[in-house]
Formats: structure tokens, C-alpha cells, sequence
């Protein structure tokens, strides 16, 4: 059985959620898919005084582990139109993986949030695209063939690097079912690939 992992950072739970649905869609076509998330960095007191959503369930990984899954999707907010420090600094301790080209020919892909349409969704997708390049890794996105990114029915994020979701400037929005649609795509998407590649 394929292996999936869904490996995210989520301040105030935008991310998390969008986690959960690309890990079902990843179920659905017949992976293993396992979500977890990277440490916080940040302080406790400046955490909960900013109120981060500090009761998340999933596991925190380990970078030893990565190896161990056939595909890696990772999940992070934008932060001025990059990755989320948070995600960046786990990333960063993977440079013993690199030398030992442990995630070469795996599946990588990202999904992300941002507080407005336009506040940084494509460029913090591509900001993952030089990472997984340089670990070797096969790169999947969230192609056309999911209509839902071409509405106009709605503001809804989505993009051709991956799925996003809006939040709105108070982070008051939460994903809506069309972007929810997205990273089930996505997820069943890179699974599908994962599982073509293993065999």
C-alpha cells in the first residue's frame, strides 16, 4: 500500500482542516495516509496570547521519518508570500536526508492559506518547488482537471502549485467546500502518481 504523508503547520486551524481533506482524498484512492504536523516555534505565552490554535491533534514527526512514506505533502500559511517559518525550520534539518538522497524519486506537493486572495498563495507555492527539486523529488500540483479552481461563482482559493484556502484577514473564514474539494483532489492525485511510481 502506498504511503502518504501529510505533514503540516496551522496557526489558527486553516491549515490543519485543509490537512484533513487532503489526507482523506489521499484514502481514497487506496494510500496510507497519515497526518502530522511540525513543532511550534514560538513561545507558549506569545502562542496563547496571539491565540494559536494550540490543540491540534495530530502527532508532531520526526525528519528521520520522512523516508518512510512514498509521498510527502506538505501544508503551510503564507507568511509575506513564503512559508510559514515553522514549516521552513523542519525543512532546513533535512540536509542529512539530501546527502543521502533518501527522498529522491519520491512524490512531493504543498497546499497553503492565506488571509486574502491575493496575499501570497502562488508564491508560496513555488517557494516549496526549489526544496523538493533538490531532494530529487517528483513534483505534483493541483492540475485543471479539478474544475473547481476555475469558478466564478465564488472567492475561493486554488491554484495549479497546489490548493489554498482563503482565511480572511481576521482569520475568521474558514475553508469553504470547493477549496475543501481541492486538497481531497490533491491528495487522491498524489497518491494516485505515488502509487504508479512504486510499482
Amino acid at each position: 500500500m502506498t504511503k502518504v504523508l501529510v505533514l503540516y503547520y496551522s496557526t489558527y486551524g486553516h491549515i490543519e482542516t485543509m490537512a484533513e481533506a487532503v489526507a482523506e482524498g489521499a484514502r481514497e484512492a487506496g494510500a496510507e495516509a497519515v497526518v502530522k504536523r511540525v513543532p511550534e516555534t514560538v513561545p507558549q505565552e506569545i502562542a496563547e496570547k496571539n491565540h494559536f490554535k494550540l490543540d491540534q491533534k495530530a502527532p508532531v514527526a520526526t525528519v528521520d521519518e520522512l523516508p518512510e512514506y512514498d509521498a510527502i505533502i506538505f501544508g503551510a500559511p503564507t507568511r509575506f508570500g513564503t512559508v510559514a517559518s515553522q514549516l521552513r525550520a523542519f525543512i532546513d534539518q533535512t540536509g542529512g536526508l539530501w546527502a543521502a538522497g533518501k527522498l529522491l524519486g519520491k512524490v512531493g506537493s504543498a497546499f497553503t492559506s492565506s488571509a486574502s486572495q491575493h496575499g501570497g498563495q502562488e508564491s508560496t507555492l513555488l517557494s516549496f518547488l526549489p526544496t523538493l527539486l533538490h531532494h530529487g523529488m517528483v513534483v505534483v500540483g493541483l492540475p485543471y482537471a479539478f474544475a473547481g479552481q476555475l469558478t466564478l461563482d465564488e472567492i475561493s482559493g486554488g491554484s495549479p502549485y497546489g490548493a489554498t484556502t482563503i482565511a480572511g484577514g481576521d482569520g475568521s473564514r474558514q475553508p469553504s467546500a470547493n477549496e475543501l474539494a481541492g486538497a481531497r483532489f490533491q491528495g487522491r492525485h498524489v497518491a494516485e502518481i505515488a502509487a504508479k511510481l512504486a510499482k
